[in-house]
């Protein structure tokens, strides 16, 4: 029986129209691939919010935050609105982007950067306006670090050790580090630890397209625990899944396996973010 709305969150979907590979990963995971599929599996995990991270691939930055504000607006405020920008594109790029997110777009709830993706160093000058812009906002900053999805990836951008120099650089600036830095988890544990601006999140650590899928499930679990007690502090640790990626049902599993406290795991699936992103405690049906 479907749990009712609840207060945990989910930081990391992708529920957008401009996608490459978003219908190959929900076929796999036997989920409907669109934001209303995406409501039935977060209302039968009890998660009230997702934070829907707007897309690197919309043809242009119009398009992409008119992507997340229509879905935004047709969830009943479910889906918490992002912005991006590719800082390769130019000076030009950034502050029209800014312009928008500025003018157009005040119901954003933080900013998604791909530097693995798109080829940048998150400190790349170009960016300086962005984290400038986020403080003045007062929004989250998630960037994407680790393993990409895309071949043409470039790893190299996606270390977690340079957003150590950013976090240090932007104090008053929250940074969401994706998917655990995965694989390099323990340096981004570090970088957590470390800086009391960074969180983490667990989106993205599951392929269901690898053998042995619940052998797996089981690995990754086993490192999930490690790096939280490297972190050392459970209120830096945020559920995210990486819808499509991964269904919800085994995103939130993974967490509900670990070996802490239930009111540990429960802080981890909602309370953290609703602290980070001034929810209330329950989403009133």
């Amino acid at each position: 029986m479907p749990v009712e709305w609840g207060s945990r969150v989910d930081v990391h979907v992708h529920p957008s129209r401009y996608s490459r590979h978003g219908a190959l990963f929900a076929e796999k995971n036997r989920v409907e691939y669109s934001p209303a599929g995406l409501l039935r599996e977060m209302d039968t995990a009890g998660i009230g919010w997702g934070v829907f991270l707007c897309p690197r691939l919309a043809p242009t930055l119009e398009e992409g935050l008119q992507n997340v504000s229509e879905v935004a607006t047709t969830s009943g405020g479910r889906f918490l609105p992002t912005g991006t920008v590719d800082p390769t594109r130019g000076e030009d790029e950034v502050a029209h982007a800014i312009e928008l997110w500025s003018r157009n777009h005040p119901r954003l709830r933080g900013v998604k950067l791909y530097p693995g993706y798109l080829h940048f160093d998150v400190t790349d000058p170009r960016l300086e306006p962005v984290y400038r812009w986020a403080e003045q906002a007062r929004v989250p900053v998630w960037v994407h670090q680790g393993d990409t999805s895309d071949p043409d990836g470039l790893i190299r951008y996606a270390r977690p050790i340079f957003l150590d120099e950013v976090a240090v650089r932007w104090r008053a600036v929250q940074f969401v580090l994706c998917h655990m830095g995965n694989p390099w988890m323990e340096e981004a544990a570090e970088i957590a630890y470390k800086n009391e601006n960074v969180y983490t999140d667990t989106s993205g650590l599951l392929n269901p397209f690898a053998e042995h899928y619940d052998g797996q499930i089981r690995r990754m679990r086993t490192r999930l625990h490690h790096t939280i007690l490297a972190v050392g502090d459970v209120r830096k640790i945020l559920y995210g899944s990486d819808w499509p990626i991964s269904s919800i049902a085994d995103a939130v599993g993974l967490v509900e396996g670990l070996d802490l406290p239930e009111p540990d795991k429960e802080r981890i699936l909602g309370e953290n973010a609703r602290e980070l992103l001034g929810l209330p405690e329950d989403l009133a049906r």
